[in-house]
């Protein structure tokens, strides 16, 4: 299974995230599932791909031009695909994923999780999407997201879309866990 994973990119953040990220690569490393990611070399994205390389897993990175350009690109993950943009790059890692996961991180992983629900709501993504709501970070956007349902933006059939867990080790249940959603997203994307 390749998981892609999306998180933040600051190094300024609380130690207890930090944790979390190098919990988590360690456990995709044991668990031979390979990594795909933002291609970063600090903060969350830093941590993850270094717990990954340390326990003898398979990472590879995937950076605009401009970002690796800036030298924002991790020096020691071997398979770093370099695109001409954003849009790219993320179309290449939803391309190679059959799931993805969202650790805390700022508007750009909350712009690529958002996009991962998009794409699964149409029908377009079908693998897991996991959310490591860590130290309640996610909570306003759960939230968020039920009040979408309530006022009926989304249905509550979409509530499956998501997985949300509280610790890496329940990532790596919900992964292999994971039962297929709706055989066919489109019939209720129509609201």
């Amino acid at each position: 299974m390749t998981v892609c994973v999306f998180a933040a990119s600051s190094s300024r953040i609380d130690k207890r995230y930090a944790n979390h990220a190098s919990e988590l690569g360690a456990l995709f490393a044991r668990a031979k599932m390979n990594v795909i990611y933002g291609g970063g070399g600090i903060g969350l994205m830093g941590i993850l791909a270094d717990a990954v390389l340390a326990n003898g897993g398979d990472i590879t990175g995937v950076i605009p031009s401009f970002m690796n350009d800036e030298g924002w690109g991790h020096p020691r993950v071997s398979e770093m695909i370099i695109t001409s943009d954003m849009g790219e790059r993320k179309k290449n890692m939803f391309a190679k994923a059959d799931a993805v996961v969202a650790l805390p991180g700022g508007i750009g992983t909350l712009e690529e999780l958002t996009e991962a629900i998009t794409l699964k709501q149409l029908g377009l993504f079908r693998g897991p999407i996991v959310i490591l709501n860590t130290l309640n970070f996610y909570n306003s956007f759960i939230g968020f997201l039920e009040h979408m349902i309530k006022g009926n933006f989304l249905r509550k059939e979409h509530r499956g879309i998501w997985e949300v867990a509280s610790t890496p080790g329940e990532v790596l249940t919900a992964l292999t866990n994971n039962k297929s959603w709706i055989d066919d997203p489109r019939r209720i994307a129509k609201i």
